[in-house]
C-alpha cells in the first residue's frame, strides 16, 4: 500500500509555493512541482513521508540541504528553501529540472560515446572537487544521482544530485557525527571499504564510484556481475573488476587504465584526488571539457578557505584558439622568455635616445639663428622612423584573459591601405546537440 503524499495537487505552501503535482515518489520520500506564487517560478519540493521521520533520516534529509548550499558549482541542484510542514515532516526546495539522468539516458538510448561520457563525469567532477575541498564526501554518486539538463544557451549541462549521506570529514579526514552502523549508499555503486563501514571512508571512495559510472555510461554494463545485492557486495570487495575492454574491446586503452586505477580496491592505489583522474581523462577529453579540467585542478590546489573563496569567485576562464591544444600540465607552466627580447629593448631605447637628441640639435640651432625664428619642421622629415616592431606572432592571451579587441588606426594624414586580399573568415563551427535529453521532468 503506498503511502500517502503530505501535499496534494493545490496545496499551498508557506503561502508561496502552489503544488502542481507529483514527480516522483519513492518508499521514504515524495518530490513535487510547484509554483512560487509571487515570482511565477517553477519549484521542486522534496518532502519525508510520515512513516521516514526518523531522526537520523531527518538529520540526513537536513544535511543534503547544508551540504548542496555549501557547493556553489552550477553542477549541483540548487536548494532554495528549507522548512517544516504542520505534520512535522521536513522539506525542502530546489530548482526545478528539465531532463534525464544518465541512468535513463543509458536505459533508453544505450552506452554513450567516450567523448561524450567524459565529458559529463567532468561536468560532474567539477562538483565534487569542490564538494571535497570542503572535506565533503558524497559517498551515493551513481548514473542515477547525475542528472542531464540544459543550459539557457542549449548546451549540456550535468548536475550532482542527492547529497543526502553525504558526511563532513573532521580536520583529522575522518567521517564527523557518524554513530550508524547501517549501510549508506547504492551498493552497486559502493567501494569495497565503504561496503565494510560506511563510517571509514574518504574522497577516495567518491573515485570508485565515478570509475562504475565511467564503465556503465560507455559500455552499459556493471563491472561486478551477481545475481543478488548480496552477491554483488561480496564480489565488490573480494573479486577482481571486469576490465572496461574486456566489457568492450573497442574501449580506448587510455580510458580502460583510468577506470581500472579507481577500480583498484586499495585506497592507496587509486587516484588521490578528482584532479588526478580528470588530467588522466584530460587527452580523451572534448574541448568543451576542458574548462572543466582547469577548474577542477584550480579547485584541488585551494589549501584554506580563503583561497578556495578566491577560487569559486574567479570568473569562468576564457580558452582562447591557441590554448586549445595546451595540457593541462602546460596550463599551469609560465611560457619561457622570448629570446632577443632584451636586445630588442635595447634598441627601442636607443632610437629614443637618437630621436630626443635630433631634437635637442635642431631646436638649439634654430634659436641661435640670426633672425630668431624658431624650426618648427616636423623632427619626423630629419630623423629617420624606428624600424617595426618584430614580426613575430604576439604570444596567446593568457587563459582567462578576456578575447583583444580589434586595434584601433593610427592618427595619419593619409588613411591606412586595405590589403588587397581579405582573409577568409572561418566558418563557425555548429555546436553539437547532446543525445537522448528529452523534455522529461525530474
Amino acid at each position: 500500500m503506498e503511502t500517502q503524499a503530505p501535499v496534494q495537487p493545490g496545496d499551498v505552501l508557506a503561502s508561496k509555493y502552489k503544488v502542481e503535482r507529483v514527480l516522483g515518489q519513492g518508499g521514504m520520500g515524495v518530490v513535487v512541482s510547484a509554483l512560487h506564487t509571487q515570482l511565477g517560478e517553477r519549484v521542486a519540493i522534496k518532502f519525508l513521508l510520515g512513516d521516514a521521520l526518523d531522526p537520523q533520516l531527518v538529520a540526513r534529509f537536513l544535511r543534503e540541504a547544508q551540504a548542496a548550499v555549501k557547493v556553489k558549482s552550477e553542477h549541483v541542484a540548487r536548494v532554495i528553501d528549507v522548512g517544516t510542514l504542520e505534520s512535522g515532516a521536513p522539506y525542502m526546495v530546489m530548482e526545478h529540472l528539465v531532463g534525464q539522468d544518465l541512468a535513463q539516458v543509458v536505459e533508453l538510448g544505450g552506452p554513450l560515446s567516450e567523448s561524450t561520457a567524459i565529458e559529463y563525469v567532468l561536468q560532474a567532477c567539477e562538483a565534487i572537487a569542490e564538494a571535497h575541498a570542503h572535506g565533503i564526501v558524497h559517498r551515493d554518486l551513481k548514473p542515477a544521482n547525475l542528472f542531464l539538463t540544459r543550459r539557457a544557451d542549449g548546451s549540456t549541462l550535468v548536475k550532482v544530485l542527492d547529497f543526502g549521506i553525504s558526511k563532513q570529514l573532521d580536520a583529522a579526514g575522518q567521517i564527523d557525527l557518524t554513530a550508524t552502523q547501517t549501510a549508506l549508499g547504492s551498493p552497486a555503486y559502493m567501494s569495497p571499504e565503504q561496503v565494510r563501514s560506511a563510517r571509514h571512508v574518504d574522497q577516495r571512495t567518491d573515485l570508485w564510484s565515478l570509475g562504475v559510472i565511467l564503465t556503465e555510461l560507455v559500455t552499459g554494463r556493471h563491472p561486478f556481475s551477481a545475481p543478488t545485492m548480496s552477491a554483488m557486495m561480496a564480489a565488490i570487495v573480494a573479486d577482481p573488476p571486469r576490465r572496461l575492454r574486456e566489457l568492450d574491446p573497442r574501449a580506448n586503452e587510455a580510458l580502460d587504465l583510468a577506470v581500472a586505477r579507481c577500480l583498484e580496491k586499495d585506497p592507496s592505489r587509486r587516484f588521490d584526488s578528482v584532479a588526478a583522474l580528470a588530467t588522466a581523462l584530460g587527452p580523451l577529453a572534448p574541448p568543451a571539457a576542458r574548462l572543466s579540467i582547469e577548474r577542477i585542478v584550480r579547485l584541488t590546489r585551494a589549501s584554506s578557505p580563503a583561497e578556495l573563496s578566491e577560487t569559486l569567485a574567479a570568473p569562468t576562464p576564457h580558452v582562447t584558439a591557441g590554448h586549445e591544444q595546451r595540457t593541462v600540465a602546460e596550463w599551469h607552466t609560465p611560457a619561457p622568455p622570448r629570446k632577443g627580447g632584451r636586445a630588442a629593448l635595447l634598441v627601442g631605447a636607443g632610437l629614443t635616445c637618437a630621436v630626443a637628441l635630433a631634437v635637442v640639435a635642431l631646436r638649439s640651432r634654430s634659436q641661435a639663428s640670426p633672425e630668431g625664428i624658431i624650426d618648427t619642421e616636423p623632427v619626423a622629415s630629419a630623423v629617420a622612423p624606428a624600424p617595426p616592431a618584430s614580426s613575430a606572432a604576439a604570444p596567446p592571451a593568457s587563459i582567462g584573459a578576456p578575447p583583444a579587441s580589434a586595434a584601433t588606426p593610427s592618427a595619419s594624414i593619409a588613411p591606412p591601405v586595405a590589403s588587397s586580399k581579405a582573409t577568409p573568415k572561418r566558418p563557425a563551427t555548429p555546436a553539437k546537440p547532446s543525445p537522448h535529453v528529452d523534455d522529461r521532468n525530474w
